[in-house]
């Protein structure tokens, strides 16, 4: 039985300076998915993510996170609507003169009122999650790669949001550690009933946590498939979407 979306990007259309990099993009992120955004270099990926998370306003439509318009809410609204998500930028973005717990309390001090002991339990309790127990006090350049992406994941989660927009999580990433990362993602998912946008370009992630997919077009300035990554690579009607999910170069066709 289907979920409810908890996601709808409704005729949306992207541009800057005039001219439009995404036109027309409808989809909807179901509660409890792993949804990717897919798509070759320059097609619009991260511009999509950066809409969806606020950073941006459209130059037409709608996205609705939970019901709410972040286009269109006012002040209160959109700090409501901010609360409903976290955000796990390509770089992890944490911030390197902090150790681990504070980077998780400080979300907790700036939007609740809880008292420290509270805040310091409940970051405890976000790194245990994402099995970093007992690195509370490292600062992020004592880190891996792949421990420094499940920290920021655990700050994402500090505030309980509903959903987790995460960029390119397995970007630079050695293959084992990003198959860590992905059995991780998995588990949030199924364990704590959380919705994961992903944008991603690693194929043996996709196949291993994605739900559902959407691929991007540069040329068609949005959507050209929608579906489950397997049955994209070996069904689609798109030679080109084949070609991505099977790495094809237009010789071995």
């Amino acid at each position: 039985m289907a979920t409810e979306a908890i996601i709808q990007v409704e005729d949306f259309t992207a541009a800057y300076d005039g001219q439009v990099i995404l036109s027309d993009v409808n989809f909807d992120v179901h509660l409890g998915e792993v949804f990717a955004i897919l798509g070759g270099s320059g097609c619009g990926k991260s511009t999509l993510l950066k809409h969806m998370i606020g950073l941006y306003k459209p130059a037409s439509g709608k996205i609705l996170i939970d019901g709410a318009d972040i286009v269109s809410a006012d002040e209160q609204q959109r700090k409501e609507i901010l609360r409903k998500f976290g955000v796990m930028y390509q770089s992890g973005a944490l911030f390197g003169s902090m150790t681990l717990l504070d980077n998780l309390r400080l979300p907790l001090e700036e939007f609740t009122d809880l008292p420290p002991e509270a805040i310091r339990l409940i970051a405890l309790m976000k790194l245990k999650q994402v099995g970093l127990s007992g690195f509370d006090n490292h600062m992020p350049s004592e880190l891996s790669g792949g421990m420094q992406k499940r920290a920021a994941i655990a700050r994402a989660m500090a505030l309980d949001p509903r959903i987790l927009f995460l960029d390119e999580p397995s970007a630079g990433l050695d293959p084992i550690t990003s198959a860590e990362l992905d059995e991780l993602i998995v588990s949030l998912s199924r364990t704590l009933k959380m919705t994961f946008v992903i944008v991603t370009h690693e194929l043996p992630s996709i196949y291993a946590i994605a739900d559902q997919v959407i691929m991007l077009d540069k040329k068609a300035k949005g959507i050209v498939a929608t579906g489950k990554p397997q049955e994209l690579r070996d069904h689609s009607d798109n030679p080109w979407v084949r070609q991505f999910f099977s790495r094809q170069t237009s010789q071995d066709n």
